[in-house]
């Protein structure tokens, strides 16, 4: 069940890596701006150390990333570490894109929030999002 927040979720959406496929990103992000987010877009090319700074600085409720390239099992768990390392253990870590349903659940069992492929509907990935926040997060 969802609480009422306070305040709008804070949700940073990044590309990292060499993938230069942003439609999707840019399509969930405005989805998530109509959902009443308030959304940070971070841009192409992102490295995962670029992608905690810029959450821990913009004080985000949750990371988006969107991954195309493959590089999904070195990417999240490069996050996790730096998040970790960071004190970010409130912040949800979430992304999609194209990832082989074995690996979604590796990296779940990591620590990494639910992962969402191509075709989901984005009013699921914005549900979920805002009910993540409203039980890990105090407002």
């Amino acid at each position: 069940m969802t609480h009422p927040l306070k305040r709008p979720v804070r949700v940073l959406v990044a590309k990292v890596g060499l993938d230069g496929h942003d439609r999707g990103a840019k399509v969930i992000a405005a989805a998530l701006r109509d959902a009443g987010m308030e959304v940070i877009y971070t841009g192409l090319r992102q490295t995962p150390e670029m992608v905690v700074n810029a959450a821990l600085q913009e004080d985000v409720d949750a990371i988006g990333v969107s991954i195309l390239s493959g590089a999904h099992m070195t990417v999240f768990p490069r996050i996790m570490a730096l998040m970790k390392e960071k004190g970010m253990d409130d912040v949800l870590l979430t992304g999609g894109g194209i990832i082989p349903d074995a690996d979604m659940q590796a990296l779940q069992q990591q620590g990494v929030g639910r992962l969402f492929p191509p075709g989901t509907h984005t009013q699921e990935i914005a549900g979920y999002i805002t009910d993540w926040v409203s039980e890990h997060r105090n407002f």
